[in-house]
């Protein structure tokens, strides 16, 4: 009997944000079960010392400097992905950014900031790698929400919960419209998970509290990547939609 860990393997995963945190982990989690990894993300040093490590442990994997907020990056990061590999099976959008303010302090610019990354970045990724999964008639896109896109994380994170209210909803859209394509499509949504995102906010009230509330509750990073290693390798015909994947101590 084939074994679930065999549909894993060869195939071929871009991960984003893979330069720490969640996304490094799922990089290593996808390789070490057979996968050819490309791990994306801005700082190209920490990419490519993962990628040694990765290869080092026996893996294949490879670095592409991406970020996501450009529309061509992503472009560029599948054409090196289909360079380097021939396909691609795997999408993790996992790139995200989380600046937490209440809305009054106006801080628009991290608005921004996080629409070009966790809306539009999943976008672009998806943008990037669809026709591809479409012409081969298989393929997989994880997108990697929160339990911010659940309920709005007011009053310090208005902004953040509607990005991951719209990773919901892009991904159930895409979702119904892949069909019987072969196309898969995954939202993960993790709640307090050990990464950087918690040092993203230049509100010193609201980085106080989250690091309180991180260090209080916080599991690690591999935790999520095991989610996400559970939807890659199931059968072809099988579609874990969505996962949720929180502390046990956290009520939100």
């Amino acid at each position: 009997m084939t074994s679930v860990q065999d549909n894993i393997r060869g195939k071929v995963a871009i991960v984003t944000g893979a330069s720490s945190g969640i996304g490094e982990s799922m990089a290593r989690h996808l390789a070490a079960r057979g996968a050819k990894v490309v791990l994306a993300a801005r700082r190209t040093e920490r990419l490519e010392q993962v990628v040694a490590e990765i290869r080092e442990a026996g893996g294949e994997a490879i670095a592409v400097a991406t970020d996501v907020s450009k529309r061509a990056d992503l472009e560029k990061l599948a054409t090196a992905t289909i360079e380097a590999f021939g396909r691609i099976d795997v999408l993790v959008n996992n790139a995200g950014v989380m600046p937490l303010s209440p809305i009054e302090r106006l801080k628009v610019d991290e608005w921004d900031r996080t629409i070009d990354v966790n809306i539009k970045g999943v976008l672009y990724g998806i943008a990037a790698v669809l026709p591809r999964m479409q012409a081969q008639g298989s393929g997989h896109i994880l997108n990697v929400a929160s339990i911010a896109g659940f309920k709005v994380f007011t009053p310090i994170g208005t902004v953040y919960s509607a990005s991951k209210h719209a990773v919901r909803a892009i991904s159930e859209g895409l979702r119904v419209e892949m069909g019987n394509s072969g196309v898969r499509v995954t939202v993960v949504s993790p709640g307090a998970v050990e990464s950087e995102l918690r040092f993203g906010s230049t509100d010193a009230d609201a980085t106080a509290g989250l690091k309180a509330f991180y260090e209080a509750n916080q599991i690690p990073a591999d935790a999520v990547a095991r989610a996400v290693v559970y939807a890659v390798e199931q059968p072809a015909d099988v579609d874990i939609n969505e996962v949720v994947v929180r502390p046990v101590s956290q009520d939100f």
